[in-house]
């Protein structure tokens, strides 16, 4: 089966968050299920260096403004990738979503309305001779490729549309819109509309054949108010063809027994290079040398979505039951301050790190005790699938992906062994709070936390089973469709 992915970006070419594992690691797994799998990306400035074997598979005269080409390559991976290059839309510096005032760029719309243009073109005419059995897109920056090909006489494969995070939905002008080249009645309540303005995210959802997002509980909660944001109504409308399939991590990549970023390895049944990796992330952070401190960590974008201001509270509390904090991120400059501040505050037992190193967070995965992800919302998360491989127990909300991937800590699960982490509701200062005393008393208790912590790192974590289901998704939609 011949699936053509299409997304914004694709670890280990870029990134700037969990789309980017999910986009580079999901198609290698379908490859081992006997998918062909391509994925599709802007050619931003260096990703066409970072690829081997390149060639060049289609031109284009006119992609919004300027010529384009689409590029073969590969990744060091054997990932096969399709680069977009159109140096008019995408070879500037910073990221490659804002600019460097801080603020989006201001061609957007169309930076990703070209992506979704070549990626429906792909599909219809194929390239180089290869012809999609499937097409797969990726959050709102590819959510106008199944609008394209809604417009189209042509033949086309089936579209799947994958919500990775429904806070983020592409919004722009209706003048802006009127300039992507689709038909103007797409602008209506049935179509692209959303309060006015046009939604990326809305015609992924209106237009394609399936919908998918990252986990079951986050495919439920998108059908409510309090998690849709304003997309609830059309995704109730189409719930027969929405699912969850939970996320998995590239289990090579993360991996405590091999990994060449830790300064031990170590496994479920020989843990001790995990004290070692503790006492060094300890003395690299300037945390006292203390073995037996709870060593908690955050590694995470600093956001009210992620909760971390739920953290700040429990300061005191942490540092007086003899635990330790190390926070690595970047984002809202007042979290960013208040961590910094806490720093300085109690020295030795607080680390902040802001900004992102990839050394620093297997650093930590590998060195901390528990790992802090109190989300108020939280597709699917990875973190914490990070967390159970490396042994470092996640302390999640039960939100999203991080209900259906921590198995809590109450008194029934450890009876039974069954254990991986520890769930907290409502996601609340107080509710964080309990979370942090249960991690205290099991901590105390270390044959306990070891059964855990073994629990944990056995937890499957990896793609197999849920690339099993997307090649059944594919599957089921080809036999109800014909290309």
């Amino acid at each position: 089966m011949r699936i053509l992915f299409v997304a914004s970006e694709c670890y280990p070419l870029i990134k700037t968050g969990g789309l980017a594992d999910v986009v580079g690691a999901l198609p290698l797994a379908l490859g081992r299920l006997g998918g062909d799998v391509r994925v599709m990306i802007p050619a931003y400035r260096g990703v066409v260096d970072k690829l081997d074997a390149v060639q060049e598979v289609a031109t284009y005269g006119d992609v919004f403004g300027g010529p384009g080409r689409l590029l073969l390559g590969t990744t060091r991976d054997g990932l096969k990738v399709m680069a977009l290059e159109a140096p008019h839309l995408y070879d500037r510096p910073g990221s490659i979503y804002v600019g460097p005032e801080g603020r989006d760029w201001s061609d957007n719309p169309r930076r990703f309305a070209a992506l979704g243009a070549i990626g429906a073109s792909v599909a219809r005419f194929g390239a180089s001779g290869w012809h999609p059995d499937v097409v797969h897109a990726h959050d709102w920056q590819a959510g106008l490729t199944p609008a394209y090909l809604a417009v189209s006489e042509d033949p086309h494969p089936p579209v799947v549309f994958t919500i990775h995070n429904v806070a983020f939905q592409g919004v722009c002008s209706a003048s802006e819109f009127a300039g992507l080249g689709l038909p103007s009645w797409f602008f209506s309540p049935g179509g692209v509309e959303f309060y006015g303005n046009a939604s990326f995210m809305k015609a992924g959802l209106v237009f394609a054949d399936r919908l998918t997002t990252v986990s079951p509980t986050y495919a439920r909660e998108l059908r409510t108010p309090e998690f849709g944001l304003g997309m609830e109504g059309i995704l109730n409308e189409r719930a027969e063809v929405l699912s969850g399939i939970v996320n998995g991590i590239d289990d090579g990549e993360w991996d405590p027994e091999t990994d060449p970023l830790l300064p031990a390895v170590y496994s479920a049944r020989r843990p001790q290079g995990k004290a070692r990796c503790k006492a060094e992330i300890q003395r690299r952070l300037g945390l006292a040398d203390d073995p037996e401190a709870l060593l908690f960590c955050v590694v995470s974008r600093l956001t009210g979505q992620k909760g971390l201001d739920l953290v700040l509270p429990h300061l005191d509390s942490i540092v007086a039951r003899g635990g330790q904090l190390a926070v690595l991120g970047t984002g809202e400059p007042g979290l960013e301050r208040h961590f910094t501040e806490a720093a300085a505050r109690y020295p030795g037992r607080v680390a902040a790190v802001i900004g992102y190193d990839e050394v620093m967070a297997h650093g930590l995965q590998g060195g901390a005790d528990a790992i802090l992800i109190p989300s108020r919302f939280e597709p699917c998360g990875l973190t914490q699938l990070y967390g159970l491989r490396y042994g470092t127990l996640p302390i999640v909300s039960r939100t999203g992906g991080l209900a259906d991937t921590v198995i809590d800590a109450n008194e029934a699960a450890v009876r039974t062994g069954t254990a991986t982490g520890i769930q907290f509701s409502p996601v609340t200062a107080a509710g964080l709070g309990f979370a942090l005393e249960r991690a205290f008393d099991l901590w105390a208790d270390k044959k306990t936390w070891k059964k855990i912590q073994a629990k944990a790192m056995a937890h499957p974590v990896g793609w197999e089973s849920s690339a099993a289901e997307y090649m059944a998704l594919y599957d089921d939609l080809l036999g109800t469709r014909s290309v």
